[in-house]
């Protein structure tokens, strides 16, 4: 099942990231996993919040342009070649990875990826299908 991630489109600018993760901090928003990318002219600021809704709301209130993106967060086991082992499983399938970052702690012994594919329903079949773990909402602590 896909979790729902947050994209911030951020200026590269000194500070920029704190006021969004201070805004969100300010109106209780906790964060689940956080990744920044930059371009030359702007950063993407990506975040799986426990509380989407109220994070959209925050942004929103402060005038920053976002989107919502489906993902998947891959349970993987703590152990070296684990992330390999699942990245075979894709590419045996021709499913192309667009990029990919880890959530905060583990559980269970079990890392999290979050991942964003081609194709994010075909993917989770295929790797349910391999006795891969697709985690819930729930299982992340995601309202």
């Amino acid at each position: 099942m896909a979790i729902n991630q947050i994209t911030v489109f951020l200026e590269n600018k000194a500070g920029a990231l704190l006021d969004v993760t201070r805004f969100l901090s300010d109106n209780k928003v906790d964060l689940r996993a956080i990744n920044i990318a930059e371009t030359a002219d702007y950063g993407l600021l990506r975040l799986i919040t426990a509380d989407n809704a109220q994070a959209e709301k925050v942004l929103k209130s402060e005038g920053l342009i976002f989107t919502e993106t489906p993902v998947l967060a891959v349970a993987i086991d703590d152990k070296p070649g684990a992330l390999s082992d699942v990245l075979e499983v894709l590419a045996k399938e021709n499913i192309d990875v667009h990029y990919m970052y880890s959530i905060f702690g583990h559980q269970d012994g079990k890392a999290y990826m979050i991942m964003q594919l081609e194709d994010s329903q075909k993917a989770s079949e295929i790797l349910k299908a391999n006795g891969i773990t697709i985690a819930e909402p729930k299982d992340l602590q995601i309202g």
